[in-house]
């Protein structure tokens, strides 16, 4: 074995994307009857509760760029579950928020998700659960650095 080589067991990213794409795949399944992905239902679901906001607040929130962000919006505009406005703060930025038919689509979908928080809770662990969601919130408030695209 190369020793220079990174060990795919030992890598932090490795194992955190594998993780999020199991669970993603898991709620995608609850979800796929609304219509609805995971990450959508999250953009609708953020986006009922903060309010109206601008494209780049609701990316902040969701730690999202604003590309990943506006291509997930793509759909959810042209299905009429978001509408996209003139933020009458500063006109030259775009409002987003959550429509009447948008707000139905995530009441149904909030059930299909909450089913799926229980069941998790139940194969996982409902202490284990806990502790994972505030093991990642504190990671993802902790600073990491992007280094320069000059750096080594």
């Amino acid at each position: 074995m190369d020793e220079r080589l990174p060990q795919p067991d030992l890598c932090n990213c490795l194992a955190i994307r594998k993780a999020a794409r199991h669970v993603t795949q898991y709620y995608d399944g609850h979800l796929a009857p609304t219509g609805l992905r995971t990450t959508q239902f999250s953009i609708l679901a953020r986006l009922k509760r903060l309010g109206p906001s601008t494209i780049n607040e609701l990316a902040a929130d969701l730690v999202m760029d604003r590309t990943t962000l506006g291509r997930n919006l793509g759909p959810l505009e042209r299905d009429g579950l978001v509408a996209v406005g003139v933020d009458p703060r500063d006109r030259r930025n775009r409002i987003l928020d959550v429509t009447e038919t948008g707000a139905e689509r995530l009441a149904e979908a909030r059930k299909r998700w909450t089913d799926a928080q229980h069941e998790f809770d139940a194969a996982f662990g409902g202490p284990q659960a806990a502790a994972l969601r505030q093991t990642l919130a504190v990671l993802v408030n902790t600073e990491l650095r992007t280094p320069e695209a000059s750096e080594p």
